[in-house]
């Protein structure tokens, strides 16, 4: 069982060394240990990949890909269940769709999100939110 839900705020603090970047750095760590892996939904790995391609190009947004390959990342794919419950968030939130992703994968895997991303501060009633900073 893993712990610990990624959005692409927190992978993208990680790679780029941004405020918070070390606390990714221990949870990649102790799953490492562990073998309990952290959660990310495709749909917010697709962000990443995205925001890495606009800023670096393609070559970079694949060496980025080959990177994240190598972390105990475990990437969960946008299933019916978790597209509602995105959706539920989306209807009654001023949030992202994929940051929607991100919260109901939290939710839906009873775990916690880690996060800079102050928008997920209107859902803290019902997931847990790891703050970054």
């Amino acid at each position: 069982m893993s712990s610990v839900a990624l959005d692409a705020y927190s992978v993208i603090a990680f790679l780029e060394r941004e405020p918070g970047y070390e606390l990714v750095e221990k949870q990649l760590a102790r799953a490492a240990e562990t073998g309990r892996h952290l959660l990310m939904c495709t749909v917010n790995w697709g962000e990443v990949y995205y925001s890495i391609m606009r800023a670096a190009g393609p070559a970079k947004a694949e060496e980025v890909r080959r990177f994240l390959d190598t972390l105990p990342i475990e990437l969960v794919p946008a299933d019916l269940e978790l597209a509602r419950q995105a959706a539920v968030y989306k209807a009654s939130h001023k949030m992202s769709y994929a940051d929607c992703f991100a919260a109901a994968l939290a939710k839906t895997r009873k775990v916690a999100l880690m996060t800079g991303d102050k928008d997920f501060r209107a859902l803290e009633a019902e997931i847990t939110v790891q703050w970054l900073h």
